[in-house]
């Protein structure tokens, strides 16, 4: 609801009062883009695609925002705190502004005939390719393949994307290439998500906050188990590998 309103106002559009009619998805989308004239009705398959990025977007494992949640919650802070401190860590370009990321990456290279200039770049001069990798994956992310096939369904409704051209030529190049191969450089949840929502009409700077929305409900599942056990405070365990001992220098002598 709050996303939906702070998006309208950007637009200079009335807010839209939620319909319990309809499903949370549905119910979402038509806050967000339904006209103040009315007569607008979501395409299911928008609606299945949008739940879709909400479940694969959930909290897995101790990412960076969840331990956020985790460390900040331990604490026993509220969960409007806990919740607003993990959006902080989600709001980094390496965490949830990876997928804005690719499509910026994607709209630098312009057209499929430069792709394998970009693979190149990649291999030869350190340019990243946004989309490729993970810290958990060491395969082709299961995510992955899933958004993969659903952005060919969400295309069909909203029409053709050359950005999605280049990324389909993009992941054909870089898995038919050994660098990347063996390195276990696959494409990730992020590679497919960003195009998706664009094509939705989402502006780019409400990606982490759609996907906060899908992580919202781990990251209160793990503060309320906190609270439930106990838990003692986070205190991670720092190994410290400086120097054993050092000399003084005065201020003044250096």
């Amino acid at each position: 609801t709050l996303a939906a309103s702070a998006y309208r106002r950007s637009v200079g559009q009335p807010y839209v009062q939620p319909d319990p009619d309809l499903d949370y998805t549905t119910n979402f989308l038509t806050m967000m883009f339904r006209p103040a004239e009315g007569g607008f009705e979501v395409d299911p398959v928008l609606s299945k695609a949008l739940d879709l990025l909400f479940l694969l977007h959930a909290d897995h494992s101790q990412n960076c925002s969840t331990t956020t949640a985790r460390t900040v919650g331990s604490s026993h802070a509220d969960p409007y705190i806990t919740l607003s401190a993990a959006c902080g860590a989600l709001y980094g370009p390496r965490h949830g502004g990876a997928n804005e990321a690719v499509v910026r990456m994607l709209e630098r290279i312009g057209s499929v005939d430069n792709v394998p200039q970009a693979v190149e770049a990649a291999k030869t001069q350190g340019v990243r390719l946004m989309g490729f990798g993970h810290r958990v994956y060491k395969n082709y992310d299961p995510r992955a393949k899933i958004l993969k096939y659903a952005a060919h369904k969400v295309f069909d409704v909203t029409g053709t994307n050359p950005l999605l051209d280049m990324a389909l030529k993009l992941e054909e190049v870089a898995l038919a290439d050994d660098y990347f191969v063996s390195r276990r450089l696959y494409p990730n949840v992020d590679f497919y998500s960003g195009l998706i929502y664009e094509s939705m009409g989402f502006p780019h700077e409400m990606f982490p906050v759609l996907f906060a929305i899908g992580r919202t409900p781990g990251w209160l599942a793990h503060w309320d188990e906190m609270l439930t056990q106990n838990s003692r405070i986070a205190r991670p365990r720092q190994l410290y590998t400086g120097k054993a001992t050092r000399d003084v220098v005065p201020i003044n002598q250096r």
